[in-house]
């Protein structure tokens, strides 16, 4: 693509065995309207449904705009995918979303107005709603309120969440990128906020901001599929919250707060009259963590 300008953002779209979803991922991604120019970046993460030969298709000179790069990363866990994304971008700014995500019209208008309106912002989460009324209400970031994150705080989990959250390319450098230890295809699926996390402890702040909008097209229908889900993120949250206790200087802050959260879930537990499995698992998780780094 030599001589093409370089665009301000990159948005990356990690996908393995979802060739359905992707499609319309895609055909969102083709609906959004700018006068910016962007790019984006598909990385196949060892997909064997016939993605490859999808994604070869794919007009890859310009799409409404956009610059388009697919690449393959045959290693097969998220973290790992979303590093070989933001590494081949050529943005000053790269998004990530899901390829179960539909993204707003003014999305790149969106995301690259709230770093521009800021320039100090190392990182933005964006408002997720749900696709589908008739899938659960989990997965989603809702409010309207923006909120704010100073540098060396805690951020609470599902804050902002990876399907709609995008970098600085100077701050995802500085932290050097996602920890490959943690994320889907790991024992610890939190990837996403600990690399806002991450920022965060770097001295640099980020946001909440509800002008970016994706629609999350998750599937889950019934409440043992919402559960099952649930129960994995309690365990990526205990190694997120036991990352950042190993850590000196965060060590006191997330010790609170993770320790309000237990107590807190505790008493809604006993009020309940059940077991306060969440924290059981969080706490279990965590030393397994702790034990293996």
């Amino acid at each position: 693509m030599s001589g093409a300008p370089c665009p301000i953002l990159s948005v990356v779209v990690c996908t393995r065995n979802r060739l359905s979803k992707l499609h319309r991922c895609v055909e969102a991604l083709r609906s959004v309207t700018t006068a910016r120019d962007w790019e984006l970046v598909i990385v196949d993460n060892g997909s064997t449904d016939g993605t490859s030969k999808y994604l070869a298709s794919i007009d890859h000179t310009r799409l409404n705009r956009a610059q388009v790069t697919t690449v393959c990363e045959p290693r097969r866990a998220l973290a790992a995918a979303r590093n070989t994304g933001w590494r081949i971008a050529r943005g000053d700014i790269v998004a990530f979303t899901d390829d179960d995500c539909y993204v707003s019209r003014d999305y790149v208008d969106a995301v690259i107005q709230v770093f521009e309106d800021d320039p100090h912002l190392g990182f933005v989460g964006g408002r997720i709603l749900l696709f589908d009324a008739s899938d659960y209400r989990i997965t989603i970031q809702e409010s309207p309120d923006r909120r704010e994150f100073r540098p060396r705080t805690f951020i609470a989990t599902g804050v902002v969440q990876g399907a709609n959250l995008a970098f600085r390319r100077t701050a995802l450098a500085q932290i050097g990128g996602f920890d490959e230890h943690l994320g889907a295809g790991t024992p610890f699926p939190c990837e996403d906020i600990d690399a806002a996390a991450a920022v965060l402890w770097s001295g640099v702040a980020g946001v909440y901001d509800p002008r970016p909008v994706v629609f999350h097209h998750h599937g889950r229908r019934t409440e043992h599929e919402a559960q099952a889900l649930m129960r994995i993120y309690d365990t990526g949250r205990g190694a997120y919250y036991a990352k950042y206790i190993l850590r000196s200087a965060s060590r006191s802050v997330y010790t609170r707060a993770w320790l309000r959260n237990i107590r807190n879930d505790c008493v809604e537990a006993i009020r309940g009259g059940r077991v306060p499995r969440r924290s059981l698992r969080e706490l279990s998780t965590g030393l397994r963590y702790a034990l293996q780094r």
